[in-house]
């Protein structure tokens, strides 16, 4: 690998020499414009709208654009003296965790090589101090003509270093959310949580960009003056969502065939959640407030008979009690008659 950039990590006191290299590259195919019509070669030249000529690159300078359009000149020296004491040096500002750190703010990735033997010691020690801690060191630096924030944290045996933007180069999100109020059901979650494990978890290494492969085989083709085969690829489904949970069931289905799960399985733990859904969705009617005037009815039906059973035990009393009094008259007027 070439290196872009020397200079020095700044560790308090150490200094650690370094040679900075690209930690990515990109494999997408450019094109170049050409004219149609005899296929030249469509070029860009750079000239100068006073004068309507081509400039050579000595004789370009940098210009601020006000916002009436002034342009004003910068020259390099008027650069060389704005204070710029990380020219040459990551200053490492402190070790911070690595969920501190916004992933909207990472950008290029870089690795950090040591630059000589002497290097070496002090490189291996940055490492693994940045490996016990389980931190990523916060550094400043200058690159093409400015100052730069940077995360270096320990990839392999080696140490890499992810350009940040500043904080307030990162945008408010705000307007970005939906604006209409919407509520999400438990059933909704339960399926969604189902989808999700149902996908599981996957290995980076094995996800490859079809369309690059595709794009390759098709300049192959044009190359050897073959003719392109390839198939049109699918036409995307439509982004709006009629029922949602017949599209997250849906999901999990073809989630659940794409794993080679047994049918019978995978309809067997449909219906379950379908149930559950089923059940979220459609509550109970509530028994105790309708059973609740058949019981109190009965309750009255019962007080009622227990009035009568009063009401007749107390009359079957007062017609025992007259009963002696009616028998004693009787004797009386039968024994008047037997004297006389």
């Amino acid at each position: 690998m070439r290196s872009i950039w020397n200079g020095n990590i700044s560790f308090g006191l150490v200094s650690i020499p370094i040679k900075m290299y690209p930690a990515t590259e990109d494999h997408s195919v450019s094109f170049r414009q050409v004219h149609t019509k005899d296929g030249g070669r469509i070029r860009y030249r750079k000239v100068c709208e006073l004068e309507d000529k081509q400039i050579d690159a000595d004789e370009i300078g940098k210009a601020y654009e006000d916002a009436d359009g002034t342009l004003i000149p910068i020259t390099d020296e008027d650069l060389a003296h704005l204070p710029l004491p990380t020219t040459r040096a990551l200053e490492i500002q402190a070790f911070v965790s690595a969920a501190d750190i916004d992933p909207l703010q990472m950008g290029d990735a870089y690795y950090l090589g040591a630059n000589g033997p002497a290097a070496a010691k002090p490189y291996a020690l940055l490492r693994e101090a940045l490996k016990r801690s389980e931190k990523v060191a916060i550094t400043k630096y200058a690159h093409r003509g400015r100052e730069r924030l940077g995360m270096l944290r320990v990839v392999g045996d080696a140490i890499a270093m992810h350009r940040l933007l500043w904080p307030d180069e990162v945008r408010n999100p705000v307007g970005v959310a939906p604006k209409e109020k919407v509520t999400v059901r438990e059933a909704e979650l339960d399926l969604a949580d189902t989808l999700m494990n149902t996908l599981g978890e996957v290995d980076l290494n094995q996800l490859h960009d079809e369309y690059q492969e595709a794009l390759d085989a098709l300049v192959a083709a044009k190359m050897t003056g073959a003719t392109p085969t390839a198939e049109p690829g699918e036409a995307p489904a439509g982004a709006q969502v009629v029922d949602l949970m017949a599209a997250l069931r849906d999901s999990v289905r073809s989630a659940r065939a794409a794993r080679g799960e047994e049918a019978g399985e995978a309809r067997e733990a449909e219906e379950e959640e379908e149930e559950a859904a089923e059940a979220t969705v459609h509550p109970l009617p509530a028994r105790k407030k309708a059973a609740a005037p058949a019981k109190k009815a009965a309750a009255t039906k019962k007080k009622g008979a227990e009035k009568a059973g009063a009401a007749k035990t107390t009359a079957k009393k007062a017609a025992a009690k007259k009963a002696p009094a009616k028998k004693q008259a009787t004797g009386k007027r039968a024994g008047g008659r037997t004297a006389s």
